[in-house]
């Protein structure tokens, strides 16, 4: 027997709270005044239709207005997009060199501090720091603005002559500032304070070192004081990323204070870090990765990138040779530390140069840079500073070095090929600005940041956390947790 359906007037309402998932919507726009009927529904379903309609009409309009793409802009754009992915993915690099040669207690915090720190880079960059370093000149030569954040825009120009979309650009100069706070974090490791860290990587990242950037790389002072036809040469970041960072973490190391242990009656005691596996895989991210930094930095898809490549990979061999041997007579064996660090030591000595020096000239750059390495970590102890990952010896003195080896034995490569150094016949004018360069980019950056970290000290009550969670390990202090909770804490 089938059963009548009832009346209209006889249904059962159903409530708004007792509906399903499909008919709640329904029911919901029913209730508003205005949408109660099947014709107002239907002129509602239209909204999305046209604004659907409205957006292809826009982007046809935009599309319209554009030329067609060119292989060289694709490119050179695409070539950008995946250098700056493997400059990105040096954090990880640098998060494991540091946490692997620091003790177990403090690895929660190194990790922290790594992931953390870019994500304020970007945004302190993104801000303020882009304009600052490539914005329109405010003083001539040595400051630029040009408004908070950056134009995204593409023009018709850009397309036609193969140039770079402001995005891309963007995303790979904000990789590059986060380059030079993440060298802070090695020096200042397993003593200073989250928080006050944080701030500080803020202030370098959106004024200290884009301001010193632009000098360089925005047509500053850098490229105009020293006579027609000299200028002073960093290509990828020796001496603007990685000097600068190291002087700022240096200034911070020193206002620290050494870790507890570190130095006993005046000698240096070793602090072995906790996992050299991770430090050894760290640092092979590392190198991966600067086959975005210094080939990336060519800004452009074309022949001079697999040889700023082949550069970038011989100094890394020659850095590793020079500090094992070295290290080998030392101390008597060869230190897994030392090759790591002769690795990074011998691609920052690249960094500057990796342009402008031949084959022959970039290893043996990199092999002297594995050398000094060794003895500037001695230096350091020897002077009182704690440096738990050696990041001043790698990334200042082997930047300055890197920064210098130019006015040496450097060439005009990608131009006419005319010498530059001053072993090879060019005379000692780019060796001077090279120098000028070094020392501007030293001044500017300990001034500044012994001025930021004395700030925010005063503000904060002190940069450094307590004794006892130093010695419990920052990672219980700052973070409340372990890297390792399952495995006995050993050596700590």
């Amino acid at each position: 027997m089938t059963t009548a359906p009832l009346p209209p007037s006889r249904r059962r309402t159903v409530r708004l709270q007792e509906a399903s998932l499909l008919e709640g919507p329904m029911l919901l726009l029913r209730s508003i005044r205005g949408f109660s009927s099947n014709r107002s529904l239907t002129w509602l379903a239209c909204v999305p239709l046209a604004l659907f309609g409205l957006g292809l009409f826009n982007l046809s309009a935009h599309a319209a207005e554009m030329p067609e793409l060119n292989a060289a802009f694709l490119a050179n754009n695409l070539w950008l997009l995946v250098a700056t992915i493997l400059v990105i993915f040096m954090n990880a690099g640098f998060a494991m060199v540091e946490a692997g040669m620091c003790r177990q207690k403090n690895a929660v915090n190194i990790l922290a501090k790594n992931l953390f720190v870019f994500a304020l880079a970007v945004t302190a960059y993104w801000f303020i720091g882009y304009s600052l370093m490539y914005g329109d000149p405010v003083s001539a030569g040595w400051l630029y603005f040009n408004g908070l954040f950056f134009d995204p825009a593409v023009t018709p120009e850009l397309i036609s002559e193969g140039g770079l979309v402001p995005s891309v650009d963007f995303l790979f100069q904000a990789a590059f500032a986060g380059t030079a706070a993440t060298i802070v974090s090695g020096l200042v490791a397993e003593r200073v304070k989250f928080g006050e860290f944080v701030v500080f990587s803020l202030v370098l990242t959106g004024f200290i070192y884009p301001i010193a950037g632009s000098w360089e790389w925005n047509g500053g002072w850098l490229n105009t004081a020293f006579g027609e036809g000299v200028e002073f040469i960093d290509f990828a970041g020796s001496s603007i990323v990685h000097s600068v960072g190291a002087w700022a973490g240096l200034v911070g190391a020193m206002l620290l204070g050494p870790r507890i242990g570190k130095f006993v009656g005046g000698k240096a005691q070793a602090i072995p870090g906790h996992n050299m596996s991770i430090a050894t895989l760290g640092a092979l991210i590392l190198w991966i990765g600067w086959y975005g930094f210094n080939p990336g930095s060519q800004l452009a898809m074309d022949q001079w990138v697999p040889y700023v490549a082949v550069t970038t990979t011989l100094a890394a061999a020659g850095g590793a040779i020079g500090a094992t041997v070295i290290s080998t007579i030392y101390s008597g064996k060869p230190d897994l530390t030392m090759i790591i660090n002769g690795i990074l030591a011998g691609l920052v000595s690249i960094t500057a140069g990796c342009g402008n020096l031949t084959l022959v000239g970039a290893w043996v750059a990199g092999l002297i840079g594995g050398v000094i390495v060794v003895f500037a970590v001695s230096a350091l102890d020897s002077l009182g500073i704690d440096d738990p990952v050696g990041a001043f010896s790698v990334h200042g003195v082997c930047g300055i070095w890197g920064t210098l080896v130019i006015g040496l034995w450097g060439f005009d490569i990608q131009g006419d090929g005319s010498a530059l150094g001053l072993f090879v016949g060019g005379g000692a004018s780019q060796l001077w600005a090279q120098f000028v360069g070094c020392a501007a980019y030293a001044i500017w950056t300990v001034v500044t940041c012994w001025i930021a970290w004395s700030v925010i000290g005063a503000l904060f009550g002190g940069i450094r956390v307590t004794e006892a969670e130093e010695i419990e390990g920052l990672d219980i202090g700052e973070h409340g947790m372990e890297a390792y909770p399952d495995f006995a804490s050993a050596g700590n």
